[in-house]
């Protein structure tokens, strides 16, 4: 995935800390007028009371005027401020060259244009320094936030982060602040899963995140926007839509590894068969049950003339029964790929013997006590027993996947090494 056959590094000689704590990558292209202007108030930001050794690097992908020359004029005149050329484009591949290949503790990045606030980059590297937490991204969208753009930018950028929930279960904020940072140990074992090399890359690697377990620290940022911004809107858009459809799919059919690299990174739940995110569970578990109710009502309303009550009951709730267990097994669950299946349906169909016994009954004694009940007391009285058997099956599917992972195959105890995501050697 990584772009080794389009990227040449180049690092400039530089006056510098051998071992860095922060590595602060500024990604440019076509930067020659303000490079130089940002470069020197960053470098003076981390001269200036910052309490850890920092280093900045310009990672300069593939510019066509003289941002490489002012650059490299930049590393000489200035301690610990390096240069990385990569022939290729992309906000992404130039991370990716650069994080993967570094010695400090901590990797961050932030755009040229400086439009985040200084004064946040501290808040946004110390948990990470400290082990707290894994992955830190600077938020617009936070009430704490101080942001001046557009109503358009605002509109889209508000809009991408409800994509993102709806469709991948992002929790996160803030998706395409240029404003983030991540421990060094934990992007090696994240950028060889990355595919995307453009402005998708901070999207994908949040989400991966986010499914592996690691903790995602957020600093309001005070923000303004860059009215020079060459960013191709359309374009753009375009392209994270079909990365959210592309990460989706991943997601859906199992994919990408995600056990392994909960494995790797120690993000296993900490008692085994336990799943994480109880609540979460609870609401995914709601929404799946409001859908499969309405299925079931409508089924109901148009099997019972024909059928009678017991009948459409029956076939009504055996349909939905299917598509409920299969929804909740991906959805709720998280159990992904074939692994199980017939297994899972089985069982889940036993439990679907529970939800025919109460609803049934639940008729029967209707029709004992009611014998010329209408269809739509029919359906109040069904519509009860289906919540009173709910709960119940919630705790028979939780029972069901408890020891299921993320791809549909029993939970294995930890790896010792975590061989499988290796990343690139120090440079």
């Amino acid at each position: 995935m990584t772009d080794t056959a389009t990227a040449a590094h180049r690092a400039e000689p530089i006056e510098a800390v051998i071992t860095p704590v922060l590595d602060v990558v500024i990604p440019v292209y076509n930067e020659e007028a303000d490079l130089g202007i940002c470069v020197r108030r960053l470098h003076a930001h981390l001269h200036d009371g910052f309490p850890f050794p920092a280093r900045i690097t310009i990672a300069d992908n593939a510019s066509t005027d003289d941002t490489m020359r002012v650059a490299r004029l930049l590393a000489d005149e200035l301690d610990g401020v390096r240069v990385v050329h990569l022939d290729a484009k992309g906000r992404g591949r130039a991370l990716r060259a650069v994080w993967e290949r570094s010695d400090a503790q901590v990797v961050a990045y932030m755009d040229v244009d400086l439009s985040t606030d200084l004064n946040a980059l501290l808040p946004l590297v110390a948990p990470l320094i400290s082990g707290h937490s894994d992955v830190a991204i600077g938020t617009r969208l936070d009430a704490a936030s101080r942001v001046v753009r557009g109503p358009k930018r605002e509109f889209i950028s508000r809009c991408y982060n409800l994509i993102l929930r709806a469709s991948l279960r992002a929790r996160f904020s803030d998706a395409q602040c240029g404003f983030k940072a991540m421990r060094t140990e934990i992007a090696r074992r994240l950028l060889p899963l990355v595919e995307d090399g453009e402005w998708f890359f901070d999207t994908e690697l949040l989400v991966l995140a986010e499914r592996a377990g690691l903790r995602i620290h957020e600093v309001p940022v005070d923000w303004i926007d860059d009215p020079d911004s060459r960013v191709d809107i359309v374009d753009t858009a375009r392209k994270d839509l079909l990365g959210v459809w592309r990460l989706a799919r991943g997601l859906t059919t199992g994919a990408l590894p995600l056990e392994e690299l909960r494995r790797a990174v120690g993000r296993e739940p900490l008692v085994p068969g336990v799943p994480l995110g109880m609540v979460g569970q609870v609401v995914r578990f709601a929404i799946v049950g409001v859908v499969s109710t309405l299925a079931y009502a409508l089924l109901y309303m148009l099997l019972q003339p024909f059928a009678g009550a017991q009948i459409a009951n029956l076939v009504a709730l055996l349909v939905t029964a299917i598509g409920n267990t299969a929804a909740n097994r991906t959805f709720t669950f998280g159990v992904r790929g074939s692994n199980g299946v017939v297994a899972h349906q089985f069982q889940g169909l036993l439990i679907f013997g529970f939800g025919l016994l109460v609803t049934s009954g639940s008729l029967f004694a209707l029709h004992r006590w009611a014998p010329d009940a209408s269809v739509h007391l029919e359906l109040v009285v069904l519509v009860l027993a289906n919540l009173v058997a709910t709960l119940t099956r919630f705790i028979g599917l939780r029972w069901v996947f408890r020891d299921s992972g993320p791809t549909g195959e029993p939970r294995r105890a930890p790896a010792c090494t975590g061989s499988e995501f290796e990343g690139a050697d120090n440079r």
